[in-house]
């Protein structure tokens, strides 16, 4: 019985110890979680702040950064739109400009329009335009030869038969002078290419103009081929380059007609290509008696030049002979200037004493 008593005390002593010790052990778990629930607290107020003044200053650093980013558009979408302002300015202005020269060039157009009108009056007279082939020619020739040059050319030459030549070219010889004629068959040339003429009309226009073009062939071969005076052969200038290529392109008879009659039928252009190929042949028989003359002159330099030659040789000698006088002269010299020497160093008292 003592000892089941004693038992029960001892169970009863060790169950009021566990007891004691899990009220401690609670309170130190309660007190544990409540620091650690103010640690939390305070440690989630101090990231939240964190957090917050992070935020803050990445927001204020990403706004500083949007609005340097939107100054540098801003500056880049200005400077752009100022060039384009510039580049659209100066492109209104050339258009401007443009248009004041394209008015300009319909003003002339205008009047070039109305001079054409008074020029197509002017050919409509016989007269007018042998006035305008003449002074056609005369511009030709002065631009080739030059003006007032009456050694190579002349305007309205008389001859001896009577006859007067628009000009004629002194041309070296065997060509000798050449006479040229001005001549504008141009009416019946108008109704031949008038393409709202009939073709009867053409075709009969186109006759005449044959017709034309020989009569000018047939007179100026008797006019202006005169033997003794002039070269066998004459020129007919033709003032207007397109009645040229017609005859050229669609009138071979009468080329060959002209060819029989030693007259060759010049434009504007092929005639002063033909001038200038007399001019040429002019220029090299001027060279050639300037050659002539250079080539008398440097035969008599030559025979001066000889003289000259012997005169020297003989000089020469002469030098080489002084030269070798003087070298035997000098070795002579200093001969005696060692003699002189050779006596000076002579002592006269030993002489003397011995």
């Amino acid at each position: 019985m003592d000892y089941i008593i004693i038992g029960l005390l001892v169970l009863l002593v060790i169950l009021v110890t566990i007891s004691l010790l899990k009220n401690i052990n609670e309170g130190r778990i309660t007190e544990r979680i409540g620091n650690l629930e103010t640690n939390v607290t305070k440690e989630l107020g101090d990231f939240k702040n964190d957090i917050n003044r992070n935020l803050s200053e990445d927001f204020t650093k990403q706004n500083e950064r949007i609005d340097y980013r939107l100054n540098q558009i801003n500056d880049k979408v200005n400077e752009r739109l100022d060039e384009n302002f510039e580049k659209t300015n100066k492109t209104f202005n050339n258009v401007l400009e443009k248009l004041a020269k394209i008015d300009e060039a319909q003003k002339k157009i205008d009047s070039l329009s109305t001079d054409i009108v008074s020029l197509q009056g002017i050919l409509t007279d016989k007269k007018s335009r042998g006035i305008f082939g003449e002074v056609n020619l005369t511009h030709i020739l002065t631009s080739v030869f030059g003006e007032n040059n009456n050694n190579v050319y002349q305007l309205q030459y008389s001859f001896n038969t009577g006859v007067i030549a628009d000009a004629v070219v002194f041309a070296p010889e065997p060509l000798g002078v050449v006479a040229i004629d001005s001549k504008f068959p141009l009416e019946n040339y108008r109704i031949m290419v008038d393409k709202n003429r009939s073709k009867l009309d053409r075709e009969a226009a186109s006759k005449l103009f044959k017709n034309d073009v020989k009569k000018h062939i047939d007179a100026i071969s008797s006019k202006y081929i005169i033997p003794g005076q002039t070269s066998d052969q004459a020129i007919m200038f033709l003032p207007a380059e397109a009645i040229f290529a017609e005859i050229n392109a669609y009138h071979e008879e009468i080329l060959e007609y002209a060819y029989k009659k030693r007259v060759w039928i010049t434009s504007p252009t092929t005639l002063m290509s033909t001038l200038t190929t007399i001019e040429v042949i002019i220029k090299n028989i001027e060279r050639d008696k300037y050659a002539k003359v250079i080539q008398e002159e440097l035969s008599k330099l030559s025979v001066e030049f000889g003289r000259y030659k012997e005169r020297w040789d003989k000089l020469s000698r002469s030098i080489e002979t002084v030269s070798k006088d003087v070298l035997d002269i000098h070795t002579t010299t200093d001969k005696i200037t060692k003699r002189f020497d050779s006596i000076n160093s002579v002592d006269i008292d030993k002489i003397e004493k011995k």
